[in-house]
């Protein structure tokens, strides 16, 4: 029984969870246009929103391009570069600890925010609270795997890296094996589920506005504002 569940949520489940990433994305760009936006309450109350919001992205984001690099890069790729396996893993650590940590103070900040500012509450879906709380909860799980990896890097054992990196490359290129997870320690597998999970729910939460990142911003043009007089009488 156990080694079917884990057959399911390492080789089924990620391919459910992009699935409805995917389509449940494109169907509510089709069907609900008005509900495609971040739902940002910088309006309702300006208080810390700047800091928080700004660690919490460039943390995400960051976190973001080190998983995508850095699990889907082919090993030779690295190995052609010069980096070992063990630079690797300990590049991987100290970015993780340092984006992670930004990442977690901004999220629980935006968090409280919405839970305990009457006016945000108030506008605030359960599904805004929810997302984050879950994303903050996967955090925390990614944050605490690296004791374990440093603990591994200190053995001068590069397996589990390596086994990760296997999988989610199985993934990506339609060959799943959930066997390369097979001995890896339970938190990188409930992180890995949390993770997973996040596509899942994406199509639904107002998480959808990534897809419409405005990259042209920051080439636009100046924008001239001018400020109302008075009347003359």
């Amino acid at each position: 029984m156990m080694t079917y569940l884990h057959n399911f949520i390492y080789g089924v489940y990620p391919y459910i969870a992009l699935t409805v990433f995917l389509i449940g994305s494109w169907i509510r760009f089709d069907h609900e246009q008005y509900t495609w936006k971040s739902d940002s309450s910088q309006l309702l109350s300006k208080g810390g929103m700047q800091l928080a919001s700004n660690l919490f992205h460039v943390g995400i984001i960051a976190i973001f391009l080190g998983h995508l690099i850095g699990l889907l890069t082919p090993h030779s790729v690295f190995r052609a570069l010069g980096i070992s396996d063990t630079a690797h893993q300990s590049l991987a650590i100290v970015a993780g600890a340092l984006f992670g940590s930004l990442c977690l103070i901004g999220g629980v900040m935006l968090w409280l925010r919405r839970l305990f500012n009457p006016r945000v509450r108030a506008a605030s879906r359960w599904i805004d609270i929810n997302i984050l709380g879950w994303l903050m909860l996967t955090l925390i799980l990614g944050l605490s795997t690296l004791p374990v990896s440093i603990d591994h890097l200190s053995h001068g054992n590069t397996e589990v890296m390596l086994s990760l990196t296997r999988w989610v490359q199985s993934i990506v290129y339609l060959h799943p094996n959930p066997g390369h997870l097979q001995n890896v320690d339970l938190i990188y597998k409930i992180h890995i589920f949390l993770g997973l999970s996040v596509f899942l729910f994406f199509p639904f939460t107002r998480l959808v506005h990534i897809w419409s990142a405005p990259f042209g911003y920051l080439g636009r043009a100046y924008q001239i504002v001018r400020a109302k007089r008075p009347a003359m009488r």
